[in-house]
């Protein structure tokens, strides 16, 4: 088996709450440690599966900020990522599923049934990946990927990232935590290379043009810790920030420059022997055994049975309508001639939604976010119960990544709120943004979307701040996306709504797309042709886009399957309750009902409709 360690770097895959149900839901939080008898006995196992999970991920503790007390020893190490690693992250996985189903389920409450769940859903479909004879699996995450190193894939991206991002240097000891983590890094490195040469071994190597991007930016980061570079830079920064006496750049560049440098040439090297047996073949059909990867991709990424054949049709299907409430609006902008796409094309073309592709650009898309940013929280009061902060810091993607990367991602910070949630956004070309296209994404990547939700999952028992459903993680700010325009923060800024309605229908091409990818055996020029024309679609942006979808086989496709299904419940909802409805009572059941698969989530919602009812 070639897999690497799951939960990855980024905070994104973090997202969960606990289980609720009822018109009126509590979060759970510190009081549970009180109860007695069979709840107190099922959040003593849930710990317990959470300590054991977190042993294997000490970057998630400390992206969680709880790398402190008894995991103090944490803050200077890094996931196992070699084979040996990913066979004892799934022995612990099997072994806590066990006593997960072992577990006497009468007499608990919903909410502690729903915890139970979520981690049996998430380590059964984990273990199923596991199964598989390669790639990576990411528990209760989003991340899959047949892949142990590509262009958006591998420690020689997150690595770096996580130690400027998320690891505190705030005393001398943080400090040499971080030069702990330096001198782990050639391993992590060395153990990921050998699993990538095994899976070669296999028959397994990624499309040449992956390869091709993943070999250019490797070349970008070995010459940069050549130098010492950005890794070196951080420390010595932020140390001098903190007043921390030590010569903290000579420490870190003798590492970095060193055994750092030698270990990502010798994964470049095997990126490069593998290039000569690369084709062009976009999707798993084309791999050894991809038929079967692609349906558990599929099955992790959507919590669903769904067929390729079944999301395919959603997707034409949806499109289509989506495309419906489109066409008036462009025609009220003066928009009357050709397709939808090519309107939208049209569109993206007018200067006036434009930012200046240079530095100044790039500082008034920042500022242009944290407008929109202002103007959703004013109306956050008509949508929810309770609110959280929506602790969020804008910041621009590494250069090393942006390449490889989407327009842009984003999620929670540490629990105790001293390290901010993130919206990272790629602005390696203004191109990539417009300004009736940023508003919707911001909602989507920060506030209501994914930052929000995060800081709901924070307040939850461990395990579930852990675990995540891409599903519902990407449907919840795909609604998150709907309700901005609900409260109408559109109302009057008419194009606005239209971006909103094409990322939308951009989600919708993603079901066409992924499956035609690695179940209809389409091109990557294909691909990304069906974007532009059917969508309208930046060119720039789906080419990245198409590339991660290759990378990330069937993730596209848990966008618009858990946004339907979230939006099919509320209707259900709406329709049982009529004159006690209130859409404030049914965001709370969704955000604070948890990261859940999405049979899980229809029953939190019945069980609320009940007690409305009552």
């Amino acid at each position: 088996m070639q897999h690497p360690l799951s939960i990855p770097v980024s905070r994104r895959q973090t997202l969960a709450t606990l289980g609720a149900g009822g018109a009126s839901l509590a979060i759970a939080g510190p009081a549970a440690a009180l109860q007695t008898g069979p709840e107190s006995d099922a959040q003593k196992l849930l710990d317990s599966v959470a300590d054991n999970l977190l042993a294997r991920s000490p970057e998630g503790a400390t992206s969680l900020g709880i790398d402190t007390g008894a995991r103090a020893k944490m803050r200077g190490e890094l996931g196992d990522r070699s084979a040996a690693g990913v066979r004892a992250l799934a022995d612990t996985l099997k072994a806590d599923l066990a006593r997960v189903r072992a577990f006497d389920r009468t007499g608990l409450d919903h909410a502690t049934r729903t915890s139970l769940a979520v981690v049996e859903s998430a380590y059964d479909v984990a273990l199923a990946g596991f199964a598989l004879p390669y790639g990576d699996v990411a528990i209760g995450g989003w991340r899959n990927t047949p892949y142990v190193v590509i262009q958006n894939v591998g420690a020689y991206l997150d690595v770096p990232k996580f130690l400027d991002s998320d690891h505190p240097v705030k005393s001398s000891a943080d400090a040499e935590a971080y030069l702990s983590r330096l001198n782990a890094f050639p391993g992590v490195l060395d153990g990921e290379t050998a699993r990538l040469k095994a899976a070669g071994g296999q028959g397994l190597i990624a499309p040449a043009f992956l390869i091709d991007k993943a070999i250019k930016q490797m070349e970008a980061t070995v010459a940069d810790a050549k130098a010492g570079g950005s890794m070196v830079e951080s420390l010595v920064r932020r140390t001098g920030e903190a007043k921390i006496a030590g010569d903290w750049s000579a420490r870190s560049a003798k590492i970095v420059e060193g055994p750092v440098a030698a270990a990502l040439e010798r994964q470049l090297a095997e990126l490069k022997a593998q290039r000569p047996k690369a084709t062009m073949d976009a999707g798993m059909w084309a791999r050894p055994g991809g038929d079967e990867w692609y349906a558990w991709g599929l099955r992790a990424s959507t919590t669903t049975r769904m067929t390729p054949d079944e999301i395919h049709a959603m997707g034409r299907e949806e499109l289509a309508e989506l495309h419906g409430r489109m066409d008036p609006i462009l025609g009220k902008l003066g928009y009357t001639q050709g397709s939808v796409g090519d309107r939208m094309n049209a569109l993206a073309r007018d200067p006036k939604y434009k930012f200046p592709d240079n530095d100044q650009g790039r500082a008034e898309i920042v500022a242009y976010i944290q407008t929109w940013l202002g103007k959703i929280r004013a109306e956050l009061p008509r949508a929810f119960r309770t609110l959280v902060k929506g602790n969020v810091e804008v910041k621009r993607l590494p250069l090393a990544e942006e390449p490889g990367a989407p327009a842009a991602y984003g999620g929670a910070g540490s629990i105790d709120g001293s390290v901010p949630g993130k919206f990272w956004i790629n602005l390696r070309t203004t191109e990539l943004h417009s300004k009736y296209s940023l508003p919707d994404l911001a909602m989507h990547e920060a506030i209501p979307g994914h930052v929000w939700q995060g800081e709901y999952a924070n307040r939850m028992p461990l395990i579930r701040t852990m675990l995540a459903f891409n599903a519902y993680s990407e449907g919840w700010a795909l609604y998150a996306e709907q309700l901005a325009d609900e409260l109408g923060l559109y109302d009057d800024f008419e194009v606005g709504r239209l971006g909103y309605l094409q990322s939308l229908a951009f989600r919708a091409c993603r079901l066409v797309v992924d499956t035609g990818l690695h179940a209809k055996r389409w091109t990557r020029e294909q691909g990304v042709d069906f974007f532009v024309k059917e969508n309208g679609s930046n060119p720039l942006e789906v080419a990245s886009e198409v590339d991660r979808y290759c990378s990330w086989a069937g993730q596209a496709c848990g966008y618009k399957v858990g946004h339907s299904e979230i939006v099919r419940q509320r209707g259900l909802a709406q329709a049982a309750l009529g004159a006690k409805y209130d859409l404030r009572d049914f965001d709370k059941v969704v955000v604070e009902g948890g990261n859940v698969p999405l049979d899980v989530l229809a029953q939190n919602v019945a069980a609320y409709v009940a007690g409305a009812k009552a």
